[in-house]
């Protein structure tokens, strides 16, 4: 997704994880899919650098809850341990 909130995250460094429950709502939102009405943004973080980002969007107004974030950010913690990120400094 382009989305404002995603590129924020990254622009901004941010180690927070961004929950949108309507994308409608989000001011500056940049909708890669129609369809898209809620997000989970999760920052991937590599030596205390925000060096990517993982943004799911759905279709589903207030779609991702804490326990979404919660495995979602374990998901992301183990690609992090599991990848070699040297490349991406």
């Amino acid at each position: 997704s382009s989305s404002s909130a995603a590129s924020d995250v990254y622009k901004r460094q941010s180690a927070t994880i961004v929950r949108i429950a309507d994308v409608h709502q989000f001011a500056g939102h940049i909708a890669c899919d129609a369809a898209s009405n809620s997000e989970i943004v999760l920052p991937i973080i590599y030596e205390k650098k925000v060096i990517a980002v993982l943004d799911i969007d759905s279709p589903l107004l207030d779609r991702f809850d804490e326990i979404d974030q919660q495995y979602l950010a374990q998901i992301v913690d183990i690609f992090v341990k599991s990848t070699d990120l040297k490349q991406c400094r």
